[in-house]
């Protein structure tokens, strides 16, 4: 059985390498082949699905697309770029607007707010606007580690381990992945600094973005607050479906107040229709089928076994399995889609932290900056950079992957390394 369930998984693999397009759809086939083989019993299908996160990531999507919709993150934009002096500052700081936003907000709906923007700005000098929206793309994936709502990796985490909202900032007393982000960040920031350098035209803001309804703004707030309150409330009294789904409840039912908003103010449902539409059921498809397939390969041995391997590889060294799961994953993370990879890979790290007796969250926070990090590297590792190098070629510009890498490498480099070292340095 054992031997059948690797042979799946590394043809579920690598077929989801192979047709992105259809990931989906390879991860249902795989896990209903998981359950019709026997090696995951179908009363265990509904439970292996993580439907805390599986809601948390729509209730999110909803909640995003109506900030969107108000306008919001452009008015935001606005006044950012009108305290620039130049082009060199008004890059860096819609980089690090690009990041604090996509620390609460989908990498790639981030990277839709603001490129406009910096376009704009690039239209009105007449420059390319390359650089500019490459910066923005990789800092957008940068911050989605900061926070338990910034990306799909966050969420498969805290999932995982039990994480709330606060734990991303202080965990067990210590500084959480939120500080170790931000420490790379900065470190970034030095790298663009010192690649716009020479961009030194004025630069100012047209007319503001007028926005009218901070109804959505307020939803994406109460969103945070309510997650940090579900976070320190006591848990006693409730039951445990409650406990086990709270902030998937609080993302849906926030979705669902601003949906029943928006259809009472416009009296008609067109823009909840729209919004119901652009939520990414593909990724939530795909999200439950690799659920069931890592339970299946964990119900036949295959996850205990590929945790032995590490810990034999590395000589039961913790500082050598620590490097080889951070830079193997800023590797991987560079060419494939860090959903799958750290869906899979969380399972593993827990494994590897048994088989050494250690807490996991050195190999779990490890993981996590390598492949959310590590996939600024290439035009085609995160789905941010696609989306960003989709808006150039609209533009007219073909943007080749050495022109990407010449800002991505070193942009990367700084903050895994920055990363990397803090991790060890706060949990080791």
């Amino acid at each position: 059985m054992m031997t059948f369930a690797i042979v799946l998984f590394l043809v579920t693999y690598i077929a989801l390498m192979v047709l992105p397009k259809y990931r989906a759809y390879i991860a249902l086939a795989s896990a209903a082949v998981f359950v019709i083989s026997g090696i995951l019993p179908i009363g265990e299908v509904f439970g292996a699905v993580d439907w805390n996160v599986i809601m948390m990531i729509m209730g999110t999507m909803g909640v995003v697309s109506l900030f969107i919709n108000s306008k919001m993150p452009s008015l935001l934009a606005d006044i950012i770029i009108d305290r620039m002096p130049n082009v060199k500052w008004a890059v860096i700081a819609l980089a690090l607007f690009a990041g604090i936003i996509s620390a609460f907000v989908d990498n790639v709906a981030t990277v839709l707010m603001v490129a406009p923007v910096a376009i704009t700005i690039c239209r009105k000098l007449k420059i390319s606007p390359v650089k500019s929206i490459i910066a923005i793309a990789i800092s957008s994936n940068l911050q989605g580690a900061a926070t338990l709502v910034g990306d799909t990796t966050s969420i498969l985490l805290g999932g995982h381990a039990g994480m709330n909202f606060l734990d991303f900032f202080v965990y067990r007393g210590k500084p959480g992945l939120f500080w170790v982000v931000q420490a790379g960040a900065l470190v970034s920031m030095v790298v663009l600094l010192v690649l716009f350098r020479k961009d030194k035209a004025l630069v100012n803001a047209d007319e503001r973005t007028v926005v009218k309804d901070y109804v959505p703004s307020a939803l994406l707030l109460g969103t945070v607050i309510l997650l940090i309150l579900a976070s320190i409330m006591p848990k006693e009294g409730m039951s445990a479906f409650i406990v086990d789904h709270i902030n998937g409840l609080i993302c849906v039912g926030l979705m669902l107040v601003g949906f029943i908003y928006n259809i009472i103010k416009e009296k008609n449902a067109r823009i909840v229709v729209e919004i119901i539409k652009e939520i990414d059921y593909f990724t939530l498809l795909l999200l439950a089928g690799l659920f069931i397939v890592i339970a299946g390969i964990t119900e036949a041995g295959v996850v205990e076994a590929i945790s032995e391997l590490f810990v034999r590889a590395s000589g039961n060294n913790v500082f050598l399995i620590y490097t080889l799961i951070v830079w193997v994953s800023v590797l991987l993370s560079a060419f494939i889609d860090n959903i799958p990879y750290v869906a899979t890979m969380l399972p593993v790290a827990g494994g590897i932290a048994a088989q050494l007796g250690i807490d996991p969250t050195l190999i779990y926070f490890g993981l996590l900056v390598g492949a959310t990090l590590g996939g600024n590297m290439t035009p085609i590792g995160a789905s941010a950079n696609i989306a960003g190098l989709g808006i150039l070629r609209k533009e007219g510009y073909e943007v080749k992957p050495a022109q990407f890498m010449k800002i991505s490498i070193p942009f990367t480099l700084a903050a895994v390394t920055s990363g990397y070292l803090l991790v060890w340095l706060i949990w080791a």
